[in-house]
């Protein structure tokens, strides 16, 4: 009996399957100490055979059981290296893409838990598993989820979605994140806690730090240029009402770009870029919290920190270099 069936497609990001294969056999080597049961698994792809990963890589892989017997395992789909939305169109019109969201389907079906991160969350929408539930994956990718993806409330802020029996994770090396989470429901807090400190893993909330709002965009003109006027502007960020009219469209028309491009609002994309820069600040000056509060707009460093908590999941301090 197997804890997580580890499903791996061509062209799959070698960090991604990497650190699932490094957690679980840290897991695995640290479970005695920890006083549990270690985690098995098993690595397996379509075909079965090599599969290449990127950058000429390859792995060994079993393969996929095409109608498992009582299989509890948790299926675990690691990131694909896919960089632009033509690749992941084409990986999902692939026969390995089918096959694999066919046993998706199958394994869903019959009540097991399947989860993935990064583009390889695309294929769990193929399968029909993203439909009335809250998700996440690359936070450049999200407004491509939204659309493919009617049915699914996109969460890009978060850095893990558990919503019932699927879940989801950020950018590639969310990966990281994603496993620990599903460890810890495997295998208990102890031996994730142990997993964590001997890897040196930090556990991290949301994406919300790491976006760059130019992007988010996927290269959007109207974007970059907004984003490069407030923060040209900053600390007197520009009204929305101000920004339409500089862009020659109305407030709604110019909400209507934006949000197409990033899913988020205009107000939204202005606070991104104001906490895009107070995190710059905070990591390469001396300026105290209060002093970069106040170059990036903010009446009090109170009100800083009281939206980085909330945005980002962390305090200020937790930036200083």
């Amino acid at each position: 009996m197997h804890d997580f069936t580890i499903l791996v497609l061509p062209g799959a990001f070698n960090s991604s399957v990497a650190v699932t294969l490094d957690i679980l056999g840290a897991a695995q080597a640290l479970a005695p100490r920890a006083g549990v049961a270690p985690p098995r698994w098993r690595l397996c792809s379509v075909q079965g055979g090599p599969v290449p990963l990127q950058a000429g890589m390859t792995i060994d892989t079993a393969r996929l059981p095409i109608r498992p017997r009582d299989d509890r395992s948790t299926w675990v789909v690691p990131g694909l290296g896919l960089n632009t939305p033509g690749d992941i169109r084409r990986c999902l019109e692939s026969d390995d893409a089918a096959k694999a969201v066919a046993g998706l389907v199958r394994h869903a079906k019959a009540g097991g838990q399947v989860a993935a991160s990064c583009s390889a969350v695309f294929l769990l929408n193929a399968a029909g598993l993203l439909q009335d539930r809250r998700a996440t994956t690359s936070w450049w990718y999200a407004p491509l989820l939204a659309r493919m993806a009617p049915g699914c409330t996109v969460d890009a802020d978060r850095m893990v979605c558990a919503d019932g029996p699927v879940v989801t994770a950020g950018a590639a090396f969310a990966q990281t994140d994603l496993m620990l989470h599903l460890l810890r429901e495997r295998c208990g807090s102890a031996l994730t806690d142990l997993v964590s400190r001997m890897l040196l893993i930090d556990g991290r909330q949301a994406q919300a730090p790491f976006v760059v709002p130019e992007l988010l965009a996927n290269g959007n003109d109207l974007v970059a240029k907004l984003a490069a006027r407030v923060e040209s502007a900053l600390p007197d960020a520009p009204a929305v009402s101000v920004l339409a009219r500089e862009f020659c469209m109305s407030e709604r028309t110019l909400s209507r770009h934006i949000h197409k491009a990033t899913g988020k609002s205009t107000q939204a994309l202005v606070q991104s870029v104001r906490l895009r820069r107070a995190r710059a600040l905070l990591e390469t000056s001396r300026m105290t919290v209060e002093q970069v509060a106040g170059a990036v707009g903010y009446q009090d460093a109170t009100a800083l920190r009281r939206l980085m908590k909330k945005v980002a999941g962390a305090n200020p301090s937790r930036y200083r270099g």
